[in-house]
């Protein structure tokens, strides 16, 4: 039996033997276990001392932790790395907004191609095997993004999974007739349907539009809802009133949900139990909202963030994620999920002690919301993992790994490196 990794990601799939594993997030994770893939890049048996044939790859961990791949609920890929091209000088929502839409006018096909396939391999390379991206449609960027992504979608199948949100994107002066006109076609390549109603000028027929659509098409919503601090007009009771009416009951993810931190208990604590009871889930993005919320503020600028800590303890179902990665809307990023699952305990007030809970976040949560039926470390599942050498889950997201693999679909993921840095790894071989 082979006793090392075999192949870059690509060629013909091999069974893969994975001995000595502590799988993340299980109560005995000091319980080394053998996980095998099969050819087929599913995880085939979980067991102690798993007996295989001579043709099946070993790989001795040496106790090393597995964790299934990381889910990034929420980007935008058409957007990622557009920041030297179109800067944002006010740093507000409406200065990105207005910046990407100049840009979007002529920004060809391949250009978001190169751009998301970039990121798609850096997040890859960091353990994401799974993101689901808002994709702009609107009379600046057209059909452009989703064309784009929905081809990448096909072509990455094999090591990412990747989920399209058609998002509906409204401007001010811009046609809403359009938006209703297009929104089928923008559906039809999508896996999700979603908008931001609050810059809408009229949010209660674009509500309809976007959720009328989701039912004739049998989609999700994932909505970007109330990305603001203003306590006088959030939108939470419409959509409710439409999750409904529309029978989207745990089909409906709200991204963002700022204003929650702005009003006052009472009436927060109605909107929770209204999310319980509809089973909604939320997903805050705390790299956005610290960077582009509470500018105009003399004094104690806010954080910006959803109140993280007080719905995920009361139960409702909410995700952390990347967002926009090095554009007008957050100029940094790595597309790196341990980090943002960093950024959310500290800024959206988690403890210490729920560093796990944080790392729920970024896995079986938004693989939920995602509907991933395939996710996991059980026989069935895609082998989608991340080997690190960490104790547990509290020191992968409290410190994060010194060593790294990535599995995607049971072949291992190779990071990428530039020539100087192959020339230099090249040095170890020099005697």
């Amino acid at each position: 039996m082979h006793t090392v990794l075999g192949t870059r990601h690509g060629g013909a799939r091999r069974a893969l033997l994975l001995r000595g594993c502590r799988i993340a997030g299980e109560a005995a994770a000091a319980d080394e276990r053998d996980i095998l893939v099969g050819e087929d890049g599913r995880i085939a048996s979980i067991g102690h001392r798993l007996e295989v044939g001579p043709d099946v790859i070993g790989v001795d961990l040496r106790g090393a932790l597995v964790s299934p791949g990381f889910v990034d609920v929420h980007q935008h890929l058409d957007k990622t790395g557009v920041l030297k091209f179109t800067p944002n000088p006010s740093g507000t929502l409406q200065g990105a907004r207005e910046a990407f839409a100049r840009y979007a006018r002529q920004a060809p096909e391949d250009d978001v191609t190169r751009r998301a396939a970039r990121i798609m391999e850096r997040c890859l390379a960091r353990g994401t095997t799974a993101i689901r991206s808002h994709i702009n449609v609107d009379k600046d960027a057209g059909f452009n993004g989703i064309n784009a992504l929905a081809r990448l979608r096909s072509e990455w199948a094999d090591r990412l999974t990747l989920q399209l949100v058609a998002f509906m994107t409204p401007h001010p002066n811009q046609d809403i007739e359009w938006l209703e006109k297009n929104i089928d076609a923008a559906v039809e390549q999508a896996d999700a349907v979603g908008g931001t109603p609050a810059v809408a000028e009229d949010p209660m027929r674009y509500l309809d539009i976007l959720f009328a659509a989701a039912e004739r098409h049998g989609r999700p919503i994932d909505l970007h809802l109330d990305e603001h601090l203003n306590p006088e007009r959030p939108l939470f009771d419409a959509v409710f009133e439409r999750v409904r009416r529309f029978g989207l009951q745990g089909r409906t993810v709200l991204g963002h949900a700022s204003v929650l931190s702005a009003l006052p208990r009472k009436e927060f604590e109605r909107i929770r139990d209204q999310m319980i009871d509809l089973d909604i889930a939320v997903v805050t993005l705390p790299a956005a909202n610290l960077y582009l919320q509470g500018r105009s503020h003399d004094m104690l600028p806010p954080r910006g963030l959803t109140r993280v800590a007080e719905l995920i303890r009361a139960g409702v179902a909410i995700a952390t994620a990347s967002d926009n990665i090095q554009d007008p809307f957050v100029p940094t990023g790595s597309g790196d999920m341990l980090e943002i699952a960093r950024w959310t305990l500290l800024a959206g007030h988690l403890r210490g002690d729920e560093l796990a809970t944080a790392y729920d976040m970024i896995t079986a949560i938004p693989a939920r919301m995602m509907n991933l039926t395939d996710y996991g470390i059980r026989e069935g599942a895609w082998a989608d993992l991340v080997v690190t050498d960490c104790e547990d889950v509290s020191a992968l997201v409290g410190g994060g790994p010194d060593c790294i693999q990535v599995l995607a679909k049971g072949r291992p993921v190779a990071a990428p490196a530039s020539p100087a840095v192959e020339a230099i790894r090249a040095l170890e071989d020099v005697p």
